[in-house]
């Protein structure tokens, strides 16, 4: 190249660079807010937004146990969380969401980069980055490659999509920060890539992409003795005890509770995986493949793992890290190597098998159990169309189809991915407590039974709850928690309301007793009611 030829060779560059993260920074914002979305205070937040307002503030939720007890010692999330809203002035659910958006399109570019070391061009690959983007659920471990809420995991899984392209691209060093920033997030999310990575990284004798990691994991320790908790027992026993709560509470931990199906569901997706990489293989790299494969391999290999450890072994750590989250790799897998399979399939027919299959992972969780006629439909004609569309004269034609399904999914086919449990009536509730009650008022939702309601009350209200059933899940986690949080379960939801009951629940702490339906035997006059609580105060 001339010398008058590298000013436009760079500015190429840049303006390639550029498009890509526009590229990726929209099909974020589409997933984000179009499919497959996001949530707040609908799951894991609802923990995780009452730990980060006590943490900021310990006068808030002082009388919460969900709140007193945190798991939060080994990662940087809260650090980074309450960083950002002091320094930006948000609130904790912008600041968090920001991350996600983010985080998101990080994890697109990474998928972007690995259809690239697959074989497929620039644009091509973006198609099928976009297909991946539609997401995936894993029914056994209850986890998504695309996470709705702005949790730890949410951050760290798309981060490590980041990572694996750059890998894949030989950039190493990059590959390294970004997974460390993903271990930063969420360590356990991250344990199948490591070995994996530092396999390929030795043998391409990359020996300083290993120092971001070594620091990563030194600067997590340091804070987990700040906090208290660097002295974490990780070689105990499970009790008996806590193997009942966890299996009445957790389920999904345990790989014996799962249905066959569930099982038999990964086992194929893994074939499927295998059987795309082999149509692929030709014109994939070396670092692609193994990135993609092993993860892949680890995924099916973590059910007998966490078997052995978790319930012959009783191994106590199992619960916490849960090791078959990485059965989402397995998905990923699937769902990439079927759409570059797609893409570069020189006929209609092969181009529509192998697209199908990535079209149907986002709307059907378990292949092997009953399927639904409309969302599969929906799919289907999709993938036809992308199959019909790919390279139409010259355009990126089968680009349409794609960004269609990101539409038609939640109408036409009927794919809801979380159901809708913010409402008036609760957001009143809500404003009504945090407004005219004391700050160290503890309430209690008589009727709520496993219902949701509750957790976002505490997250919005900033009000003590006693005990709800979405809290229980910090009994992977925490022992002492588990058993105040199986004493409380048993003295109220678990039995149900009863009219002698208001003496008992004063010398338990509560204050306020809120009820969905009106409540027989009660006396005395609701201090606060609209069209869906009453809520009554304990003398």
């Amino acid at each position: 190249m001339t010398g008058a030829g590298v000013p436009e060779a760079r500015a190429a560059g840049r303006g390639r660079g550029l498009a890509v993260a526009a590229a990726a920074v929209a099909l974020a914002l589409l997933t984000f807010f179009q499919f497959p979305g996001h949530t707040w205070l609908q799951q894991d937040t609802q923990i995780y937004a009452a730990i980060l307002e006590h943490r900021y503030d310990p006068a808030v939720l002082a009388n919460d146990p969900l709140a007193q007890h945190p798991h939060v010692a080994f990662t940087l999330y809260d650090e980074i969380a309450i960083a950002l809203r002091r320094a930006t002035g948000l609130g904790f659910r912008e600041v968090l969401e920001a991350q996600q958006i983010a985080a998101r399109a990080l994890g697109i570019w990474g998928l972007w980069m690995l259809a690239e070391s697959l074989g497929l061009a620039l644009w091509p690959a973006f198609a099928a980055a976009a297909v991946c983007s539609l997401g995936a659920s894993i029914a056994g471990p209850a986890v998504l490659t695309f996470e709705y809420e702005p949790s730890p995991r949410a951050f760290a899984v798309p981060l490590l999509f980041c990572a694996m392209g750059l890998a894949a691209r030989g950039r190493w060093m990059a590959a390294s920060v970004a997974g460390s920033a993903a271990f930063l997030y969420h360590p356990p999310t991250t344990l199948p890539f490591w070995p994996v990575f530092f396999a390929l990284a030795a043998r391409r004798r990359q020996w300083s992409a290993l120092a971001p990691p070594a620091a990563a994991a030194a600067l997590l320790l340091a804070a987990a003795r700040i906090e208290g908790d660097g002295n974490a027992q990780f070689f105990a026993g499970l009790g008996a005890f806590e193997e009942h709560l966890q299996r009445l509470r957790a389920p999904y931990v345990w790989v014996s509770m799962w249905p066959a199906a569930r099982i038999a569901h990964e086992i194929l997706l893994a074939g499927i995986a295998a059987g795309a990489w082999a149509r692929v293989r030709a014109k994939a790299s070396r670092e692609a493949s193994v990135l993609l494969l092993a993860l892949a391999a680890m995924g099916l290999a973590s059910m007998p793992v966490s078997w052995l450890l978790l319930e012959r072994m009783k191994w106590s750590l199992v619960p916490q890290i849960q090791p078959m989250r990485a059965l989402l790799f397995v998905a990923l897998a699937a769902q990439l190597l079927a759409a570059v399979a797609g893409l570069r399939a020189r006929g209609w027919l092969p181009a529509f098998a192998w697209l199908a299959v990535a079209f149907l992972i986002p709307v059907q969780a378990v292949w092997t159990e009953p399927w639904e006629p409309r969302r599969t439909a929906v799919a289907l004609a999709l993938a036809g169309l992308c199959a019909a569309a790919r390279g139409f004269r010259g355009w990126r034609a089968e680009l349409a189809p794609i960004f269609a399904a990101f539409f038609l999914f939640p109408t036409a086919g009927g794919v809801a991915n979380y159901p809708k449990l913010h409402t008036p009536e609760l957001a009143q509730l809500s404003a009504w407590a945090r407004a005219a009650t004391p700050r160290d008022s503890v309430f209690l939702f008589a009727d709520a039974g496993r219902g949701l309601a509750p957790g976002i009350f505490r997250a919005e209200a900033l009000r003590a709850v006693y005990v709800d059933w979405k809290s229980g899940g910090q009994v992977n986690y925490l022992k002492d928690f588990g058993g105040e949080w199986w004493f409380r379960w048993q003295q109220t939801l678990a039995r149900g309301f009863r009219p002698d009951d208001w003496p008992r629940y004063s010398g338990l702490g509560i204050r306020y007793v809120v009820f969905e339906t009106p409540a027989p035997g009660v006396v005395g006059t609701p201090v606060f009611t609209n069209s869906r609580y009453l809520v009554y105060r304990v003398q």
